[in-house]
């Protein structure tokens, strides 16, 4: 039987949507910040592409460090270091193109250096684009992490932070193989590493103050995002979220789940019915 604290909670509502903005329930004007596990990257270009599509002006950025992406993730790229005149770039590229990615430069390693975080407040102040996505956070394409003191990297202009987590990593060891900073993990849930990795111990990371949502501004909304949630998993991936809401995070009213690489599949939003 399920407790107060395991989905389905009293008071509860579930509702489902394929389209990536209706599931983070987007508002006019916000600033995204990703954090967390793996496929932060996919959900910045999947959200950017949703929202040009329907007549919305993105810029997609990064406050740590992203590959370039390919023509068919985002259809514009500025690479320049100084902040005027990348303001003023993009400023001219939003004239043509409904989605544009900015980034400082590009290291020999090929990864894109991204925006400083005063920068990225500048932009959000210009109004420059409709919508701001900044992947905020690295974890090494790992279903799971926590962070160091420096990260994530968001600006005080964000509105909205959404936490990833990969659903692939429930049951499986806390490994290097499977979580990114595991003696990170291991402080904040107590599990050790080689031991299965809990519902409870990943709720832990995505409400504790020193996980993943660390540095969240006190004014931004909180969304986790279980990633990686296949069809037939989505009644065990309910009782996750369930723990999530359970824990009373005043910044979480919703839990969204499905797969971020999948389109056509719907993506489950779980509420408290108190934030309807």
């Amino acid at each position: 039987m399920p407790t107060s604290d395991n989905f389905p909670r009293q008071g509860s509502l579930t509702r489902q949507t394929t389209s990536l903005a209706e599931a983070l329930s987007l508002r006019p004007g916000e600033v995204i910040a990703l954090v967390g596990g793996g496929g932060k990257t996919s959900l910045m270009f999947r959200l950017a592409a949703e929202l040009a599509a329907a007549g919305r002006r993105v810029i997609t950025t990064t406050t740590t460090r992203i590959l370039p992406p390919a023509q068919s993730e985002s259809p514009c790229l500025i690479v320049e270091e100084d902040e005027e005149r990348l303001i003023e770039k993009a400023r001219q590229a939003l004239l043509e193109f409904r989605h544009v990615t900015l980034a400082r430069f590009k290291p020999d390693d090929g990864k894109l250096k991204g925006l400083s975080p005063e920068t990225v407040d500048a932009l959000a102040r210009m109004k420059l684009a409709d919508y701001i996505v900044n992947e905020a956070d690295g974890a090494s394409r790992q279903p799971l992490k926590a962070p160091n003191a420096t990260e994530p990297v968001v600006p005080g202009s964000t509105s909205l932070v959404v936490a990833l987590v990969g659903f692939e990593a429930l049951g499986r060891p806390l490994s290097p193989e499977t979580a990114f900073r595991t003696e990170l993990i291991s402080k904040l849930t107590g599990i050790k590493e080689g031991e299965a990795i809990t519902a409870e111990a990943v709720a832990t990371l995505l409400t504790h103050p020193q996980g993943i949502i660390q540095h969240a501004p006190g004014s931004a909304r909180i969304v986790p995002f279980i990633n990686k949630v296949e069809a037939a998993q989505m009644a065990k991936a309910q009782e996750l979220a369930g723990l999530v809401l359970g824990r009373r995070h005043s910044q979480i009213k919703e839990v969204a789940m499905g797969s971020v690489r999948r389109s056509e599949q719907p993506i489950v939003v779980v509420s408290n019915q108190s934030s309807v």
